[in-house]
């Protein structure tokens, strides 16, 4: 699931440069560069306390780095944290009305007609959100963070918390929204996600960058079943010692 031809040879839609992060003496980040491609999927994967999250929220601008720079200005581009931001008591239009104001987007009206519409929830617009599925609770979590039209889309664990359905209609959504242009850099812990959905993955552990590439390279770069991404990954991080 390469980026089209055009998305290859734009200029990136996100760049990063030499980020890291330092809380006193430890590194939660160490010299970290990448840069996401206009539609492009790239996934964020390690062990925990990798220094994803991290990523992922300097990226957002939640956080400042230590050292690096980032490309886009907070502004530019769509936040989504694994907890969600939204409000269980008001319905889904309400959540999307409340957001647009609070980013100030020109027509509040106009976002959230287009964003129902794109979450695929216009006949749930009404509807209390706390009463809705997992899957719908988390597209409109997603459609939050796009209010306001980014280039890009940062998602932390978009899917831990669904089951197998859900997941696959939220996938859906996201490929959509790549396929549409939009760059979406997202973090997870299953692995089978990274193989399936990333153009590319970044593996992160003990905060450093070790390896950025295609799921088939990494398979390449170890070795064995060519058909067992899970296997790869785990093998990879054994022999640079994680």
């Amino acid at each position: 699931m390469p980026p089209t031809a055009t998305a290859a040879t734009a200029p990136p839609a996100l760049e990063a440069v030499g980020l890291s992060k330092a809380y006193g003496d430890r590194w939660a980040l160490r010299d970290v560069s990448f840069a996401a491609a206009p539609g492009e999927l790239v996934a964020v994967i390690g062990p925990n306390g990798a220094g994803k999250t991290t990523l992922l929220s300097i990226l957002a601008g939640i956080q400042a780095p230590t050292a690096g720079r980032v490309s886009r200005t907070p502004r530019e581009v769509g936040w989504v944290p694994q907890q969600p931001a939204v409000y269980a008591k008001l319905s889904a239009a309400e959540n999307l009305r409340l957001f647009a104001r609070l980013e100030k987007v020109g027509d509040v009206e106009g976002a959230v007609t287009r964003m129902l519409a794109q979450a695929g929830l216009e006949d749930r617009a009404g509807e209390e959100l706390g009463k809705l599925s997992g899957g719908n609770r988390q597209r409109v979590n997603i459609a939050v963070g796009l209010l306001a039209s980014p280039p890009v889309l940062l998602l932390d664990e978009p899917s831990s918390s669904l089951d197998p359905r859900q997941r696959e209609r939220l996938w859906e959504f996201i490929l959509a929204l790549a396929g549409g242009g939009t760059a979406v850099v997202y973090s997870t812990h299953n692995v089978a996600e990274a193989d399936r959905y990333a153009d590319r993955v970044l593996v992160l552990a003990d905060a450093e960058l070790l390896f950025a590439g295609t799921p088939r390279g990494l398979e390449e770069t170890v070795g064995g079943d060519p058909h067992d991404f899970e296997a790869a990954f785990v093998r990879f991080l054994h022999e640079r010692g994680h």
